[in-house]
């Protein structure tokens, strides 16, 4: 391994492991595919489009699309084959990454692979922001703090005035606040105003979530339009397929099928928490996002009992300050169903 840089001896793989089983509510997902019709209509576009052609230099059509459906100008839109290649680009491009722990782990994953100074604050009891711990190290040199709003992997919403705050050192000290709204349809949030008034904030949005296109591996960035430029040289060419393009200039006629997704989504999320305040020993945390954390006293045993029963979720037990943990994505209502009838036998 010569030839390969030395920070890369360390480096691992995704921490992910595919587990079959007939209920999947472990990698919040969409429970839904696309509906029939808007299937169709991609299709058809596919059928139209020349596949012996290179698409198009930086997604351009669906830049102007995603800027539309944003209100937001066109020349701050990043469109890139999934987010994670936009937390890669901004990884890349910082004198370091300051993050929280814990907290999706690409974000570690992203600043190990490129090389960067890497520093995580643990969160607050409850799962707070350590809003002070964050702005204290946020000094010289400048670089980039990712924050997910609402957070991953507890579901938990930070207060706005907090989150204003990291915001407001980031512009004193010449960092990027990278706002990650992954999960935002399903919390109501909406931190483009933010953005709108503080050059240093950058938002990354996803169409994998409440639009259902997971499979299809599309996210974009929204920022002023220098950081954006910049962050576009970085990403390869042609690095949004046609075929791609086509689904999303599909989903983006009809926004109103994701807005329609997660308020489904929320109701169920709701109800499934609701439910499972009432189990002997294991306890559901609030979470704004399409899955939630519930806490047991023993994490295997859970995990490997609602396996034996069909259901597969994520453990997380792993992760500082989640012992016991298992983080639950939200499915269908039947698929809830028997989540929550296998949790019911289990102690």
């Amino acid at each position: 391994m010569e030839a390969f840089k030395p920070h890369l001896s360390g480096l691992s793989a995704y921490p992910y492991k595919k587990v079959e089983a007939p209920i999947k509510l472990d990698q919040n997902e969409s429970p839904w595919d696309l509906p029939a019709d808007l299937k169709e209509r991609a299709l058809s576009r596919m059928r139209e489009t020349p596949w012996n052609r290179y698409p198009d230099m930086h997604a351009e059509a669906v830049r102007a699309l995603v800027a539309r459906h944003q209100d937001w100008p066109e020349e701050g839109v990043v469109v890139a084959p999934g987010s994670n290649f936009l937390v890669l680009a901004l990884a890349l491009a910082a004198n370091r990454v300051l993050d929280t722990v814990p907290s999706f782990a690409f974000y570690e994953g992203a600043a190990r692979l490129a090389g960067t100074p890497f520093e995580a604050v643990p969160l607050s009891e409850g799962f707070g922001l350590p809003a002070e711990a964050l702005l204290a190290r946020m000094g010289a040199p400048a670089g980039v703090l990712f924050l997910a709003v609402p957070h991953a992997p507890t579901g938990a919403l930070f207060p706005e005035a907090e989150v204003r705050r990291l915001a407001e050192r980031a512009r004193e000290k010449g960092w990027l606040f990278a706002v990650d709204e992954a999960y935002f349809q399903f919390s109501g949030t909406d931190h483009r105003g933010l953005a709108r008034e503080n050059p240093s904030v950058v938002l990354l949005r996803t169409f994998s979530k409440a639009f259902g296109l997971g499979g299809v591996r599309a996210g974009y960035l929204l920022a002023r339009p220098e950081v954006a430029g910049k962050l576009q040289a970085m990403l390869p060419p042609f690095d949004v397929p046609a075929h791609t393009a086509a689904v999303l200039a599909t989903v983006l006629e009809a926004p109103e099928r994701a807005r329609e997704a997660a308020a489904r989504l929320v109701a169920e999320r709701d109800r499934m928490i609701a439910a499972l305040g009432r189990h002997p020993s294991w306890v559901a945390h609030p979470s704004r996002a399409n899955f939630f954390l519930v806490r047991t006293p023993d994490a295997e045993a859970a995990w490997k009992g609602l396996l034996e029963a069909g259901v597969l979720v994520r453990r997380q037990d792993h992760l500082p300050g989640l012992k016991g943990c298992l983080r639950v994505s939200v499915g269908t209502p039947a698929e809830n169903d028997a989540f929550l009838k296998a949790a019911a036998a289990l102690r």
